[in-house]
Order: C-alpha cells, then structure tokens, then sequence
C-alpha cells in the first residue's frame, strides 16, 4: 500500500517578538474637516438669523442683496452638510 505524503511542519518563527506598528486609521477624518463643517453650518445659521432679526435701515448682513441673503446663508449650511459626507 502506498504511503501518504506527509506535510511539512514550519519552521519555529525567532525568539524576538514582532513589533506591532501604530498608524493612524484608515478611516479616521482629517482634522480640518470637524471644525470646518460646523462653521459652515454655524455661519450660515448666523447670516440668516442676523438677516431676519436686523431692521431694514441697517443694511446688514449685505444691503445689495436684498432677498438674495437667505440664499448666501443655506448655501453655507449646505456646504457644511456636504462635508457631513466625508466624516467617518
């Protein structure tokens, strides 16, 4: 009767350890994106509410604007939920 191939055994690893490496995560932020998002979303917040609580007389956040403020502000919040993507 034939006789089975035997496997072969591996060979003993060195006796020093192996060094465990620490890196930075793969899916960690950079750390710009946090505060940025906030900001943006913080500023647009801020332009709309300025926008609406100030008198006509004013002119504040742009006089020339007009209605157009409204949109400057959710373009800002916007902008900040687009970075919302990113966060991991």
């Amino acid at each position: 009767m034939p006789e089975s191939k035997s496997r072969k055994k591996k060979a003993a690893s060195s006796s020093t350890p192996a060094v465990a490496k620490v890196a930075k995560p793969q899916g960690a932020n950079p750390r710009w994106l946090v505060p940025t998002m906030l900001g943006l979303m913080l500023a647009g917040l801020a332009w709309i509410v300025l926008y609406y609580l100030t008198a006509p007389g004013l002119g504040l956040p742009i006089p020339a604007l007009e209605g157009w403020n409204l949109a400057v502000g959710f373009v800002l919040i916007i902008a900040g939920f687009g970075l919302t993507t990113r966060w991991k």
